[in-house]
């Protein structure tokens, strides 16, 4: 049964979703759709970032979990052209670029329980037609279920009434150490390629060859060092089967698969959340967002893979977050 967590903005109430199964515990909120929670059993520390209340997620800890869209990442100019129509979004980033669908987006609305046991929920959002300059009446779901083995399966589908753009993406925060720095953290992503940006964190272009740049982890290396750039950037995946992306430390190791063909990553420069799980007090690189989606500022990229979707259209997309200990810890 949803658990009372909080109340939302007007006093709707936000509940708190309980799965178990396969040795892994998850918790997500009705709040944003969010993986408020992770753990394994017998494991002392949460692995991904959240907060205990819900007032953070309203501040600097926004977008923490949540299901973040209806087009997540940034539009250059929040403005963009479908079928001949030019349409102009909300400027929720400095007044200058559209980020994660604008000042309220799917992160920041109650969700409706469709669905509900012991190992999944599944929860949905209606956004009008119009919505941050969004068109189509779109229905949004979200599916958290835990297989078998433990892993988290998230499935997100959406439907619009007329043509429009959807690009859902998890924007959870990892940590499997429980420490922040990062450099504890070795990382290899299945991309040869990434997408260059500008000081806007817009892309530049076409996507840019990895080898010999801070970008390439084709081979395990810790995710930061010490006097390295940020990262904030679209890695272009490259085709299989396999991971898209391994994390290890902290004697675990998490492997995503998803389908879609980019995986945005942000070495979490600059924040200062605050107080989060198991009384830790989150600051700068205290996780690393792993937000598996299309790729950014796609609207204004014929080049890249489409994010427009047809009336009536069902675009869907999965990805698989499993944890599993090393044996090193």
């Amino acid at each position: 049964m949803p658990i009372p967590f909080a109340q939302g903005p007007g006093g709707a109430p936000v509940d708190l979703l309980r799965l178990s199964n396969g040795g892994t515990t998850a918790q997500v909120l009705t709040w944003g759709a969010t993986l408020q929670d992770l753990r394994l059993d017998g494991l002392d520390r949460g692995l991904v970032l959240g907060a205990p209340g819900l007032a953070p997620y309203h501040g600097p800890m926004r977008y923490f979990g949540a299901v973040v869209g209806p087009v997540a990442n940034r539009i250059a100019g929040g403005t963009a052209t479908l079928d001949g129509r030019t349409y102009v979004f909300e400027r929720n980033e400095a007044g200058r670029t559209t980020l994660h669908g604008g000042h309220v987006g799917t992160d920041a609305r109650v969700w409706t329980v469709e669905a509900h046991d012991d190992t999944s929920c599944t929860l949905s959002l209606d956004l009008a037609d119009g919505e941050g300059g969004f068109p189509g009446n779109r229905r949004i779901t979200a599916q958290y279920r835990l297989d078998e083995d433990g892993a988290l399966v998230l499935t997100l589908t959406a439907r619009s009434d007329a043509p429009s753009w959807i690009n859902l993406a998890s924007h959870a925060y990892w940590s499997l150490t429980g420490r922040d720095g990062l450099d504890d953290h070795d990382m290899t992503i299945a991309a040869g390629q990434y997408l260059p940006v500008d000081d806007q964190l817009i892309p530049r272009g076409a996507p840019a060859p990895v080898a010999g740049t801070r970008f390439d982890f084709l081979a395990p290396r810790p995710v930061r060092r010490e006097g390295e750039a940020m990262i904030d950037h679209n890695f272009c995946l490259d085709p299989g089967d396999g991971p898209a992306l391994t994390l290890r430390g902290g004697g675990l190791r998490l492997e995503i698969t998803t389908d879609a063909p980019g995986l945005q990553i942000f070495d979490a420069t600059g924040l200062h959340p605050g107080p989060g799980h198991d009384g830790r007090t989150y600051g700068p690189h205290a996780g690393l967002a792993i937000e598996p989606q299309y790729w950014p500022d796609s609207p204004n990229h014929p080049d890249y893979p489409s994010i427009r979707v047809a009336a009536d259209e069902t675009w869907q997309q999965v990805s698989r977050f499993h944890v599993t200990r090393t044996g090193d810890m």
